[in-house]
């Protein structure tokens, strides 16, 4: 072969190589620069132990000491009973929640995880109806000016970002002015139509704060308890009894990699995000939940919708945008303090569930 030729083809085969690694550079930039912007976890260790120091019971080991005592150690599912609730009221499968190019990851864990725990009052019999799904501007809104300590009457910024013990203030109707606080739904409520996620909305709100007459509106649905969960035990017996657990901390995962074989992914660089915990695993269960690496792990629910990772699912209804993290990460999240379980219509009472004997159920399936 000339010795032309040859020189030719090889700056060919370099110019396509680098143009190759240029592509991956970029995808990777336009990857890590995406999900930067959604995130908007603002810790406030001050504010955090304000809210404990109002709670008659702030740990879950207090409010839910009968759901730890009675705790089986079995698997739990959560999202199923979500999955059946969306089909009942939308005709359509559960999927997860996308927060958008917007820091409002805290009032999407909270949203969810309202969602999540009505559904599985709704499965269980304690609500006649199954639910809308939560609505997250207003807790936005709330968890950055009436929920906070001390709280801001308006102007509190467009910058992004709150914090769980202020959005567990607000859900939970305990705000410093009387009547206000709670939940709203995907619904319209006068003239204000809150059937679709609203970004502007979520940032006006989270400056001037939730309009007076939808606080007050909110505060007909409140959580009727929440506590710190500090601890894997805690998170164990809160999931098993159906109480999700909205989780805050700085600790990340490895967004660029795909699930193992198993459904989980390897902790990575930091995130300052909420995130939602509706699902446990435990390494003992194995036997029963084909886990090809035995490993107790959680089930985290993010809010960046359902394309942001890929890989393996365990089980096959594993929600796509959901992944299990290692009880060793997850302890790493608990012991930030920010992180709370939501209590049903009974609070946290004992509930002896059966979510881990089926998969993806149908319009007609029920839950028991």
């Amino acid at each position: 072969m000339p010795r032309s030729k040859l020189t030719a083809s090889a700056l060919l085969a370099v110019i396509v190589v680098s143009f190759i690694g240029a592509l991956v550079q970029f995808a990777t930039f336009r990857l890590a620069n995406h999900l930067e912007n959604n995130f908007g976890y603002q810790p406030n260790p001050a504010g955090l132990r304000e809210f404990l120091g109002e709670l008659k019971e702030p740990t879950f080991a207090q409010a839910g000491a009968d759901a730890v005592k009675k705790a089986k150690g079995k698997d739990v599912y959560l999202y199923r009973y979500a999955d059946q609730a969306h089909r009942k009221v939308y005709g359509t499968p559960f999927e997860a929640w996308n927060q958008g190019n917007a820091g409002t990851c805290v009032s999407f864990g909270w949203g969810l995880g309202a969602y999540i725990g009505q559904s599985v009052d709704y499965a269980t019999g304690s609500l006649p109806n199954a639910p809308l799904e939560c609505d997250t501007s207003g807790i936005y809104g709330g968890s950055r000016t009436a929920g906070r300590m001390p709280p801001v009457n308006g102007n509190a910024g467009y910058s992004d970002g709150s914090y769980g013990a202020a959005a567990a203030r607000w859900v939970a109707g305990k705000c410093k002015q009387p009547g206000i606080g709670g939940i709203l739904y995907k619904q319209k409520y006068g003239n204000t139509d809150l059937t679709t996620y609203s970004i502007p909305r979520s940032r006006e709100w989270g400056n001037a704060g939730v309009p007076l007459d939808l606080a007050k509106e909110a505060n007909k649905h409140t959580a009727k308890a929440v506590a710190q969960v500090s601890t894997w035990e805690e998170l164990s017996a809160a999931l098993e009894s159906g109480y999700c657990i909205p989780i805050c901390s700085n600790i990340g995962f490895a967004a660029t990699n795909v699930r193992d074989e198993d459904g989980l992914l390897p902790r990575g660089s930091q995130w300052s995000h909420c995130m939602l915990v509706a699902g446990i695993r435990h390494a003992a269960n194995a036997s029963e939940n084909g886990m090809k690496r035995p490993r107790d792990c959680a089930l985290i629910i993010n809010s960046w919708g359902g394309r942001w990772v890929s890989g393996g699912k365990l089980p096959a209804d594993q929600p796509d945008g959901s992944f299990w993290a290692e009880r060793k990460d997850v302890e790493a999240i608990l012991a930030q303090g920010d992180s709370f379980a939501i209590g049903g219509v009974n609070g946290f009472a004992y509930r002896d569930l059966d979510n881990g004997g089926w998969l993806q159920p149908g319009n007609n399936d029920e839950i028991k």
